[in-house]
């Protein structure tokens, strides 16, 4: 069949859960987080976390029979363990219609100190439509690489068009958690699980590792144009044992009064840590360990000093929750993380820090039912919410 090339700056070429977007004729490549905030950004680790493309998909209508895709892409590798997969979703009119794992593209390995870069070839993705006639499409880019968009090929005869949206805007902000590695595909994290649910329109800014309450982070959320904003919290803090216990309570209060600022009504929830034996009552810091997995370095007396676990971080969220509420914060909700996934669920989180793709799921419905569902909070939110 022949195909047409789109000039990857056509406006009809709609890139969404990304806010850096670099666009040109014959080249596209995506940053979650704003451009502005590459100046303050902590280390190398944490513009790679943002680089990579969880959530992020590009967005078009049209009838095309064949859509095809060249892209480069770079995965990640820890040590000897096999390259995290790099895997592409199909969408149509919000439904999965065809799933691609590639092997191609360059690699960052990660061992111990020691970074290399291993080079790889470009890849062309071919996707067939599955019905006839006019439709919103998705490409979903793999949540654990980046991505380059060099050009996108059509159906000679199709029509492209600006894909139409009035779902609400939701930023949910996180750990790897939110981030999703370990889904199946980049439309199987739990929060893409729950944005088809409640029908969101979804800005992922989960960051492995990167969460810690950054004040540019808050800043963007507190600008952006979004709807309704989550904050999972706390599982890289106790990880990283990046804060204590007074240092961290005003993070968190930092971070709400600076969204309030400017969304003094949106709908904002807190999630608490899910479980994790590891750090679930003894505090961090976690290492890799060599071959996979984690460890926690001991140290006895650091609770005494202020060190934060999962459990006392979800008493200071619950806490902070409650007293804001209190005061007149009636849009902000907290959401206990042990009652989206729990100790009896351990099975679905082999390394017990993550959760497996099964788990992504079971997170997603959990969530998607008690917020969303009869009894949720924002229930009647988001049936009055719609935008133009």
């Amino acid at each position: 069949m022949t195909l047409k090339t789109i000039s990857l700056d056509d406006p009809a070429l709609d890139v969404a859960g990304a806010l850096d977007i670099q666009r040109s004729v014959d080249r596209i490549l995506v940053r979650r987080l704003p451009s502005w905030t590459r100046a303050q950004t902590p280390e190398p680790a944490f513009d790679l976390m943002v680089a990579m493309g969880s959530g992020v998909r590009l967005r078009l209508m049209t009838d095309a029979a064949i859509i095809e895709v060249d892209a480069v892409v770079t995965g990640l590798q820890f040590g000897t363990e096999p390259r995290r997969p790099v895997v592409f979703d199909f969408c149509e009119n919000g439904v999965l219609s065809a799933r691609e794992e590639t092997a191609s593209g360059h690699t960052i390995v990660v061992d111990g100190s020691e970074i290399r870069f291993v080079p790889g070839s470009p890849l062309t993705l071919r996707f067939s439509a599955t019905s006839d006639g006019p439709r919103v499409v998705e490409i979903w880019f793999p949540q654990s690489a980046l991505t380059e968009i060099q050009a996108v090929r059509l159906s000679a005869d199709a029509d492209l068009t600006i894909a139409p949206s009035s779902k609400p805007l939701w930023a949910q902000y996180g750990s790897s958690i939110t981030h999703g590695m370990e889904a199946e595909g980049p439309s199987d994290t739990w929060p893409a699980v729950v944005a088809r649910q409640a029908d969101l329109d979804l800005t992922n800014l989960g960051l492995a590792g990167q969460c810690h309450l950054d004040g540019f982070v808050a800043r963007t959320l507190r600008d952006g144009p979004f709807d309704l904003i989550g904050l999972e919290l706390g599982a890289n803090i106790v990880a990283s044992d990046s804060m204590r216990r007074r240092t961290f309570v005003s993070a968190v209060h930092s971070t709400l009064d600076t969204i309030r600022d400017r969304k003094p009504n949106t709908p904002i929830f807190i999630m608490s840590p899910i479980h994790s034996p590891l750090v679930d009552d003894r505090p961090g810091p976690l290492r890799r360990r060599s071959g996979g997995g984690y460890e926690r370095m001991e140290r006895p007396e650091a609770v005494d000093d202020g060190a934060l676990t999962l459990a006392s971080v979800r008493e200071i969220l619950q806490s902070i929750s409650t007293q804001r509420k209190t005061a007149g914060d009636t849009n902000l909700h907290y959401l206990d993380g042990l009652t989206l996934f729990g100790a009896a669920e351990m099975a679905m989180m082999p390394d017990q820090l993550h959760p497996d793709a099964d788990g992504h799921q079971l997170l997603g419905d959990r969530f998607a039912r008690m917020m969303f569902g009869e009894t949720g909070p924002l229930r009647t939110w988001r049936q009055a919410e719609q935008r133009p």
